[in-house]
């Protein structure tokens, strides 16, 4: 998923230099598209660079630090096609470790179960208000991105009210 965002970013901001994409991403929030790190950016980066999916262009920023402006190729955007067919007709399954944890609660201490949910209700509400934050204070982000937010955000909801009813079943 990281090459997509990485191409797409490219098509909307040719010349690009890596740390300009990596903010970007950081910047839209797309931690909530897809778990990325400084690391996992780069060695992608690099990976999609050695295909000949992207290339360097002459630099025009600082000459005093080394940093590399990018464009996508013609390989590269056949590749953001392929991508954004693979990744477009999937229907993937949400799926929360918690999940395995819920298939064993007979065989779990049951206080201790019930400091498991509420330890998934205090993580999902920080993420509901990191959400509602996002959502507030960006009012440039896209709207298709703005609706994947609000959804993220209902579904977190809906684990919450989920998680608060098994706290009383427990």
């Amino acid at each position: 998923m990281i090459p997509l965002l990485i191409l797409g970013l490219l098509k909307q901001n040719p010349g690009s230099h890596g740390y300009e994409l990596l903010a970007l991403m950081k910047e839209r929030h797309y931690k909530y598209i897809v778990n990325f790190t400084k690391g996992s950016f780069y060695y992608n980066l690099q990976q999609l660079e050695e295909k000949k999916q992207i290339k360097k262009i002459d630099s025009s920023h600082d000459s005093n630090r080394e940093t590399h402006d990018y464009v996508i190729t013609e390989d590269g955007n056949r590749e953001f096609e392929r991508l954004m067919e693979k990744y477009g007709a999937q229907t993937d399954y949400i799926n929360l470790s918690f999940y395995a944890a819920m298939l064993f609660t007979d065989e779990y201490d049951h206080e201790d179960m019930r400091k498991l949910i509420q330890t998934q209700i205090d993580q999902t509400q920080k993420k509901i208000s990191a959400l509602n934050k996002s959502l507030e204070q960006n009012e440039n982000l896209q709207p298709s991105f703005r609706k994947m937010l609000e959804n993220s955000r209902s579904h977190h909801l809906v684990n919450v009210q989920w998680f608060e009813e098994l706290l009383k079943d427990n």
